[in-house]
């Protein structure tokens, strides 16, 4: 067994992404938004003065990778659990202990895809992260203000992390194939410019398909003189081999919600019906399909046909009530119609401009005549067609058009 097969054999132990998992905040690439210098999140992991907090956003982009660094970092008592395996059972014996560390120093109870626990499960949370007995680190790839407990959402900073960008992937695969501590850089590997911009952008914003894709590509090409060379087509086919296992559609899961959005406002209703079959088949949640269409009702075709946000809502709640997998018809009626009627943004416009506004421009008070002890406000319907000109903008917005 030569040198190439001992450290193969020892690759087994952990996947790489997992090996690489940064414990520091100097360490972690990407979020600056919510990690960078001075934000609120880092400065209170740096102090260990942590309250409850909720971090939500894509696979591979850094949720459980925080909270292993806040493991690393904190002085408190740190404990792990998985939504998908633990149950009350575990949940109650972390309390307890928890409240027998209370005199000395605190618990925090860091929950791996907090979404897929129940109510009943989040409820018995809700009086120990109340009374401080435990802090919650909540981890979850769905939107946390329709899958999370409303009163656990109140307790805690909600912190939203985003795909990481093509430079960030490209910043952890080098990281990668250079570490000859925990990454591959004791096989002496290459990748090509071309693999590694190839790679960057089909990740899409994932550290962890990136690094299972050069750990695969490593493990499966033999050295030439000494060196493994990583070609785009080397990388190719590792993430056809990651694909094949672990998404039934062989797509992205946001390039194909992306696909849907769009053939939608494209008004391509064929187009549209094949990507939501295409979701459903790869096993998309019917829920997230479904808030999607509500949102695009509105911002797409808006005011240009009330009727659709009418329709969208109406087959979110019967998805909900029906089911699958006859709550494919009901989604198929929402989409032909919502792709077929009239488009018009400017609602969703309107909105931008006037929240734009609100954060830019100092505005010293609201016009006297529209305050609620109003004098010298002239009542419409006193006036033909209930119609009469007065200000209603603040004075340093007037003549400003949202719609």
């Amino acid at each position: 067994m030569d040198i190439f097969d001992l450290v193969r054999d020892k690759e087994k132990e952990s996947p790489l992404a997992a090996r690489l998992r940064p414990t520091n905040l100097s360490e972690f690439v990407g979020q600056q938004h919510v990690l960078g210098e001075n934000t609120l999140l880092s400065r209170a992991i740096k102090a260990d003065r942590l309250s409850s907090i909720i971090l939500h956003g894509p696979p591979g982009v850094g949720k459980t990778t925080i909270a292993k660094i806040i493991s690393h970092t904190t002085k408190s008592k740190f404990e792990t659990v998985n939504a998908t395996t633990a149950g009350v059972k575990d949940l109650k014996e972390i309390i307890e202990g928890a409240k027998k560390t209370l005199s000395g120093k605190k618990t925090i109870l860091f929950i791996d895809e907090i979404h897929r626990f129940n109510k009943s499960q989040q409820d018995l949370l809700l009086p120990y992260v109340e009374d401080a007995t435990i802090t919650l680190i909540g981890a979850t790839t769905e939107n946390p203000y329709f899958e999370v407990n409303k009163a656990l959402i109140s307790r805690s900073l909600v912190f939203a992390l985003e795909p990481l960008s093509e430079e960030n992937i490209k910043q952890i695969v080098l990281k990668a194939i250079n570490d000859t501590e925990k990454g591959l850089g004791i096989y002496n590997v290459e990748i090509t410019k071309e693999a590694l911009e190839f790679l960057s952008g089909i990740a899409n914003g994932d550290a962890r398909v990136a690094l299972n894709a050069i750990e695969l590509a490593t493990l499966t090409t033999e050295p030439t003189d000494g060196k493994i060379i990583v070609d785009t087509e080397i990388i190719k086919e590792c993430v056809q081999k990651r694909a094949v296992g672990y998404d039934k559609s062989g797509e992205m899961h946001y390039n194909t919600i992306s696909a849907f959005i769009k053939s939608m406002r494209g008004s391509d209703a064929d187009a549209a019906v094949y990507y939501l079959a295409r979701m459903l088949y790869a096993g998309e949640d019917p829920k997230f399909i479904a808030r999607r269409m509500v949102i695009f009702a509105s911002e797409d075709v808006g005011n240009a046909d009330p009727q659709a946000l009418v329709v969208a809502v109406s087959a979110a709640q019967a998805v909900e009530f029906i089911g699958m997998p006859e709550g494919r018809i009901i989604l198929s009626q929402a989409v032909t119609y919502l792709a077929n009627a009239k488009k018009c943004n400017r609602s969703y416009l309107a909105i931008d401009r006037a929240m734009r506004d609100v954060q830019d421009i100092r505005i010293k008070d609201i016009p006297s005549h529209l305050k609620d002890s109003a004098v010298g406000y002239k009542y419409p319907h006193s006036y033909p067609d209930a119609y009469v000109e007065q200000q209603y903008l603040p004075d340093e917005l007037v003549g400003k058009k949202y719609f």
